[in-house]
């Protein structure tokens, strides 16, 4: 998802700074077809489970152009086992990613941001159905992402800044492939059926950034082919 976000705001005139972890040739493969469509992007190794260089991330994208008008909270991961052996490290690795992240990146941005910035959040449509067992961390995680973002738009508000979660169902990634087990469950249960791709979250996300999108803020826009219908 964070590839096709990445491409499709640039593809809208956005310059774009990607963050990695593991993966710095994806990374810099997003970077390089950008800018080969004459597009300005740069990566930039930062691990979210890491608060420090979330902030240094955000810091060098403003030496680097001068400004930040969007951030997209991306990263994310899961732990999957039943609740009794669960530890406290999983508690810590999970929380640290999946909310932690998100609100050192934007409390670092928020310093940037002019009026009319954006700070969206990819979230997960699990935060309101917790679609099957071993999900409570990451239900949790997910859930903590929905108040963050009311509160927030509510103390940007007055800075016109907007603040909005989007929240991916069924979405074929490396975390959650199409072509399993779990997947077959998870369309049998969908309206749609159908698996959604990297490029229908870019779209709305791309909107939620757009002058179009500027009168939305504060709510959690769920994308997931009717699982949660």
């Amino acid at each position: 998802m964070g590839a096709a976000i990445s491409k499709r705001l640039a593809s809208e005139g956005a310059s774009v700074v990607l963050t990695y972890s593991k993966s710095p040739d994806k990374a810099e493969a997003v970077a390089s077809e950008i800018k080969n469509n004459g597009g300005r992007a740069l990566a930039i190794e930062a691990d979210s489970a890491d608060p420090q260089a979330v902030i240094n991330a955000v810091n060098q994208t403003v030496a680097e152009f001068g400004k930040v008008d969007i951030i997209v909270n991306n990263a994310g991961i899961y732990i999957g086992k039943v609740f009794e052996e669960h530890t406290l490290d999983d508690y810590e690795q999970l929380m640290g990613v999946n909310v932690r992240a998100v609100y050192a990146a934007s409390l670092a941005a928020v310093k940037y941001l002019p009026a009319g910035g954006r700070i969206i959040t990819i979230g997960s449509n699990m935060a309101d159905n917790a679609v099957s067992q071993q999900t409570t961390l990451y239900t949790m995680s997910k859930s903590a992402l929905s108040g963050f973002t009311r509160g927030l738009a509510r103390d940007l508000g007055p800075k016109g800044i907007t603040v909005n979660l989007v929240q991916p169902g069924p979405i074929n990634t490396d975390m959650n492939p199409s072509d399993t087990e779990l997947a077959d469950f998870l369309r049998g249960r969908m309206a749609l059926a159908e698996y959604g791709t990297g490029d229908d979250v870019a779209g709305l996300v791309t909107f939620l950034a757009s002058e179009e999108g500027k009168f939305i803020t504060g709510t959690a826009i769920t994308i997931d082919g009717g699982l949660n219908a």
